[in-house]
């Protein structure tokens, strides 16, 4: 049976492992042992999804718990997925803050798994890597 839970205190290799199982790590710095522990300390909302204490999924995000919840990681590991894990973990990352806002920048794998399970798609996301980018 797979546990869902609000987990505050995940480890970083675990989080680091389920993130190259599940081909996230494409898109993260996991060779970056600081940086991936600062994305933990300062996510305020961890899912996990745990298989006999095994990590095999994580909805790692940042909430005010009152208007918006970014969704920042949706990881599951690809021997897990199309067995709606990753919707349960996108469920109790909803229930957590129940009257925020969801949001999420979908991976381009998975552009057309959002809409499948219900979300809505959003056309005015802007974003900025590099302060001198402003004009």
């Amino acid at each position: 049976m797979i546990v869902y839970q609000v987990e505050q205190n995940l480890a970083a290799e675990e989080f680091v492992k389920v993130l190259n199982t599940s081909t996230l790590a494409e898109r993260r710095p996991v060779a970056d042992a600081a940086r991936i522990a600062k994305m933990l300390q300062n996510a305020n909302l961890v899912v996990t999804a745990r298989l006999n204490n095994e990590l095999i999924g994580v909805a790692r995000s940042i909430s005010d718990f009152s208007f918006c919840t970014y969704l920042s990681d949706l990881a599951v590991d690809l021997v897990y997925q199309k067995q709606g894990i990753g919707r349960e973990l996108i469920k109790h990352t909803k229930l957590a803050a129940p009257d925020a806002k969801l949001i999420l920048l979908s991976a381009p794998a998975a552009i057309h798994y959002y809409p499948r399970i219900g979300m809505k798609r959003h056309d005015y996301c802007y974003y900025i890597d590099d302060v001198m980018e402003l004009q």
